[in-house]
C-alpha cells in the first residue's frame, strides 16, 4: 500500500527531469550550440521587426499581413519556448527542468505547431478569396470574419493539445526520469511512466496527425481552385502577378509540412537511421521555420521589403 501511495502521489509530483540533449554529438555541442544561438537572435529580430512593421504601417493592416504577424508570432512562442534551453544544453551539458515546466514546455511546443498549421490554412483561404473574389475581397474578410477565424485558430490548437497535460498527469513516475532529448514533447515524457500509455499514443499520434491532414486537404483544394482561377485569366501578366502573390506562402508551407512528413516517416519507418539523427532533425525543425519564415517574406512580399528598407536604410527611399 505504501508503494502504491508512493507511486500515485509521484503521478502528481515527480521529481525533475534531465534532458541529456543529443547523445553521440558531445564533441561537436559548442559549436551547435553557437549555431542554435545565431539562428535563435535572427529568428528574434526577424519576427519582431515583421511584428513592428505590420503593427506600425497602417497600409499593412490587411488580413494576408494580420495572419502573416499571427505567424510570426507563435514562431516567437515556438523559439523562446525551446531554444533557450537547447542551446544551455549543448554549452553546459544535461539540464534539470521540473514537471510543471517539463509540462507548461510540451504544451507550448504542440500548441505552437498546431497554430502554424491552423494559420497557413487561413492564409490559404486568404489567398483563395483575393485571387477567386477579387471585388468581394474586403466584403467576405471583414473584420467580423477574421475575429472569428483568429477564434476558431487558437480554441481549436488549445483543445487538441490541453488534453496531453491531463494524460501525462495521470499516469504514476517510478523510474529515473531522464530524457534522451533536448525538450520535453508528450510521448518523449510518457514514455518514463510505470503504466500504461496506449490512451498517450494513440491521442498524440492521431488527434495531430488528423488536425494536420485535414489542413492539408483544405489547403490543397484551396489551391487546386486558385490555380483553376489564375489559368482562365486572358493575360499573362495578370497570371504571373496572381502567381507572385501565392510565392511566400507556398515556400513557408512546403518548409513546415515537408520536414513534419519527413519526420513522421522516419520514425514509422527509419528503423536502421540513428537516434542522434531523429532528435538533431527535430530540433532544426524548431529552430529553422521562425528563421525563416520573415525572411521568406521580407524577400518576396515588397509591401514588407519597401518597409524594412525604409525602417533600416532611410537614405535608399527617395
Amino acid at each position: 500500500m505504501i508503494i502504491m501511495a508512493k507511486s500515485n502521489l509521484s503521478s502528481f509530483n515527480p521529481g525533475p527531469f534531465i534532458l541529456l540533449g543529443i547523445p553521440g554529438l558531445e564533441p561537436f555541442r559548442i559549436w551547435i550550440g553557437i549555431l542554435f544561438f545565431i539562428v535563435y537572435l535572427v529568428s528574434l529580430v526577424g519576427n519582431s521587426v515583421l511584428l513592428y512593421l505590420i503593427s506600425k504601417e497602417h497600409n499593412l493592416h490587411e488580413p494576408m499581413f494580420f495572419f502573416l504577424s499571427m505567424l510570426a508570432a507563435t514562431d516567437l512562442i515556438l523559439s523562446n519556448t525551446c531554444i533557450p534551453q537547447i542551446v544551455r544544453i549543448f554549452w553546459m551539458g544535461p539540464q534539470e527542468i521540473t514537471f510543471s515546466g517539463c509540462l507548461t514546455q510540451m504544451f507550448f511546443l504542440h500548441y505552437s505547431f498546431a497554430m502554424d498549421s491552423a494559420i497557413l490554412l487561413a492564409m490559404a483561404f486568404d489567398r483563395y478569396v483575393a485571387i477567386c473574389f477579387p471585388l468581394r475581397y474586403t466584403i467576405i474578410l471583414t473584420r467580423k470574419t477574421i475575429t472569428k477565424i483568429v477564434m476558431g485558430i487558437t480554441s481549436r490548437s488549445f483543445c487538441i493539445i490541453f488534453p496531453c497535460v491531463f494524460l501525462l498527469k495521470r499516469l504514476p513516475f517510478c523510474r529515473t526520469l531522464i530524457i534522451p532529448h533536448t525538450y520535453c514533447e508528450h510521448i518523449g515524457i510518457a514514455r518514463l511512466a510505470c503504466a500504461d500509455i496506449s490512451i498517450n499514443i494513440w491521442y498524440g499520434f492521431a488527434v495531430p496527425i488528423m488536425t494536420i491532414m485535414s489542413d492539408l486537404i483544405l489547403i490543397g483544394i484551396s489551391y487546386m481552385l486558385i490555380l483553376r482561377a489564375i489559368f482562365n485569366l486572358t493575360s499573362w501578366n495578370a497570371r504571373q502577378k496572381a502567381l507572385s502573390t501565392c510565392g511566400s506562402h507556398v515556400c513557408v508551407m512546403l518548409m513546415f509540412y515537408t520536414p513534419a512528413i519527413f519526420s513522421v516517416l522516419a520514425h514509422r519507418f527509419g528503423h536502421n537511421i540513428p537516434h542522434s539523427f531523429h532528435i538533431l532533425f527535430a530540433n532544426i525543425y524548431i529552430a529553422i521555420p521562425p528563421v525563416l519564415n520573415p525572411i521568406i517574406y521580407g524577400v518576396k512580399t515588397k509591401q514588407i521589403q519597401d518597409k524594412i528598407i525604409l525602417l533600416f536604410f532611410p537614405q535608399r527611399i527617395h
